[in-house]
């Protein structure tokens, strides 16, 4: 067995509904603009743009519930609400008609962005990571097998600030819907055992403050709660 030069890091994992055991995360990709008013209000053009993605480091998704820290270096972070997918087998060049036999199971989670980050790296060209992969960026729900959810092709999705409804829509509105979504994943990278794939979210996102109450779901898959901390 080998031995490695410093502790080995505890690797991030997701709890499973109703059950002691846990999902391991090894990658965490997201899909942007999946959903045609949100490619709107952010100013794409849905109808013109083919699906693109960025990543978000797996220790980033925590638990949604109890307190999400309010990350530094912004003054703008917004709420996304998303399906998210875990995929159970992997695979290259997955066909849609093949992808949900590759699907674990789903949950709910929210994509955090400081959105003052983005603007300003969309602004100079540059990556969006400080936007999307900071410390505490994925609440996430613990998952449920898809044995036990089936593959949600119509399903309400919405996200409410201090009862405030911010965002609401349909999984059937996506683009492209969860088989094109991981076909696409798949083309460009080898899917394994143990990656989440963030969905895309509907229009209304919106800006968080320190004490805001979040909560959101998906119906038939699971809901969430959880305040957002005091800025550091």
């Amino acid at each position: 067995m080998s031995e490695y030069v410093i502790d080995a890091c505890e690797r991030p994992s997701v709890e499973v509904d109703q059950s002691s055991a846990r999902f391991p995360v090894r990658r965490v990709f997201c899909v942007g603009r999946n959903y045609a008013e949100h490619a709107r209000e952010m100013g794409g053009e849905p109808n013109r743009e083919p699906p693109f993605f960025f990543s978000k480091p797996a220790d980033a998704v925590v638990p949604a519930r109890g307190v999400v820290p309010y990350p530094p270096l912004t003054s703008d972070l917004h709420h996304e609400i998303e399906l998210v997918i875990a995929i159970g087998h992997g695979g290259r060049s997955i066909e849609p008609a093949e992808a949900l036999s590759h699907v674990w199971g789903y949950a709910v989670g929210v994509d955090l962005t400081r959105r003052d980050l983005q603007a300003e790296a969309k602004k100079a060209g540059r990556p969006w990571d400080w936007a999307k992969g900071f410390d505490a960026s994925g609440p996430i729900t613990p998952l449920r097998p898809a044995t036990a959810t089936g593959h949600p092709a119509h399903a309400r999705i919405w996200l409410a600030v201090n009862g405030e409804m911010r965002q609401q829509g349909d999984v059937a509105d996506m683009i492209w819907p969860v088989p094109d979504v991981i076909a696409y994943v798949s083309r460009a990278v080898e899917l394994k055992a143990g990656d989440l794939i963030f969905t895309g979210t509907p229009a209304g996102v919106g800006a968080l403050q320190p004490g805001d109450r979040v909560t959101g779901g998906v119906d038939g898959i699971a809901e969430f709660a959880f305040e957002i901390g005091a800025k550091p």
